[in-house]
């Protein structure tokens, strides 16, 4: 169903059940090279996943065998709907600025397409806090890699059309990420910053795709009900008479070692 009510930014509230159903995952490879830089047999890892939503991330690290794997989400539709499809996590409420974790309990600490919601300063100290010495915080974004589809570009210009000014906050590809790096790297906490990133792509049906749009906060507060509903027609018109939409991800991973002392 539809979500008319004005939303405000980073409350996922009702998005939750698209957010689980339509969101795509992130690049293996990245998550392969991730667990290496922690430097312990994944058995051995404990990871804390913060702003998990509805559990997309937080699954596959738990799928690589951890030895435990604990999402912490602020957000009680989204971590209900992440509760129920995560077996074997623990699930509690918490923020990326108070996530409510024991001192020095997590060798990774991710935050996967939330830490733009956070407070820097304040949640890079949680995180500090968190982790154990030598222990390593991972921000990532999934964004769509549009280069290589003129029909992706031309879908994601309606929403200059519709809003010239409009500006994607939770964007892998802008806001944050475009001073991420330097940041990270004058942190006095943290050190060794590294950055990976690996592209994937997806055939999904086009129901899915538009779903995955409804599932994007940032969007609707900006377009508000009226235009986000009018961008979606624009979807499924110029997708109409197609039953699937091929889509490129670039799964983009900045990764920092916490500095110890």
């Amino acid at each position: 169903m539809t979500h008319l009510r004005p939303l405000r930014h980073g409350d996922f509230t009702g998005l939750a059940a698209d957010y689980a159903k339509y969101r795509p995952g992130y690049s293996d490879s990245v998550l392969t090279a991730l667990l290496a830089l922690v430097g312990k047999p994944a058995a051995a890892i404990e990871a804390a996943d913060i702003g998990a939503g509805t559990g997309i991330w937080t699954r596959m690290l738990a799928a690589r065998g951890l030895r435990r794997v604990t999402a912490v989400e602020p957000n009680d539709d989204m971590r209900r709907e992440g509760e129920a499809g995560s077996p074997g996590v623990t699930w509690r409420a918490g923020s990326g600025e108070a996530t409510g974790l024991p001192t020095a309990s997590a060798d990774l600490l991710s935050m996967a397409s939330s830490f733009h919601w956070v407070d820097f300063a304040a949640g890079l100290a949680e995180f500090h806090r968190v982790l154990r010495p030598g222990g390593r915080f991972v921000a990532l974004w999934n964004p769509r890699f549009l280069d290589d589809s003129p029909l992706l570009l031309e879908i994601e210009a309606e929403l200059a059309r519709l809003r010239p000014d409009i500006r994607r906050v939770s964007s892998g590809r802008s806001g944050i990420t475009e001073t991420l790096t330097d940041r990270l790297r004058r942190h006095p906490r943290f050190e060794d910053v590294v950055y990976l990133e690996g592209r994937h792509s997806l055939e999904m049906p086009v129901a899915h795709y538009i779903g995955a749009w409804r599932s994007v906060n940032d969007l609707q507060v900006q377009l508000g009900p009226e235009r986000f509903e009018a961008f979606l027609r624009f979807v499924a018109d110029r997708l109409a008479g197609q039953a699937t939409v091929r889509a490129d991800y670039l799964t983009r991973a900045w990764c920092a070692r916490r500095r110890d002392g």
